[in-house]
């Protein structure tokens, strides 16, 4: 638990503008042109390259755990959701909203650019406070991620 403790630290320190949408990215579902790689020990990580697009993709994930809390059957959420809901809110949550916005790729199982989905929902509806989230929580309900394989 020590190592994991100063890898975290160790983290933080590399990556003081983590992506609010790592673990999406990560999981090669989503990308971004904000975005860069960078590997600490064995492990990938994710760093926001822009200072705007990092404060309104925070805006967008606080406005999508809040409203997919439900969704999710929990009463509150304080601190970080496991890893498997997160991945839930992050990526169903970003293709509910690629698909508000472009009914064409509403089939689609990846987002191409983040920051600019994000960006052309807060113009589109004036505000991120009024996306429709009742339709992207539809998306966060329906996510599935990989499936487990089953044990030999």
């Amino acid at each position: 638990m020590v190592e994991e403790d100063e890898y975290r630290s160790t983290y933080r320190e590399v990556n003081e503008h983590r992506c609010v949408f790592e673990k999406a990215v990560l999981s090669h579902r989503c990308a971004c042109i904000c975005s860069t790689r960078f590997y600490l020990a064995d492990r990938e990580g994710i760093r926001c390259d822009s200072v705007t697009a990092l404060q309104r993709c925070r805006r967008l994930s606080q406005l999508l755990h809040d409203s997919a809390r439900f969704a999710l059957g929990l009463s509150s959420i304080e601190g970080e959701l496991p890893h498997t809901k997160e991945i839930k809110v992050q990526t169903g949550g970003l293709l509910g909203l690629q698909k508000a916005l472009r009914p064409a790729l509403a089939e689609s199982d990846e987002v191409g650019d983040i920051a600019g989905l994000v960006a052309c929902g807060e113009k589109t509806w004036g505000s991120l406070e009024a996306l429709p989230f009742s339709e992207i929580v539809k998306s966060i309900t329906a996510f599935e991620g990989r499936r487990r394989r089953p044990r030999r």
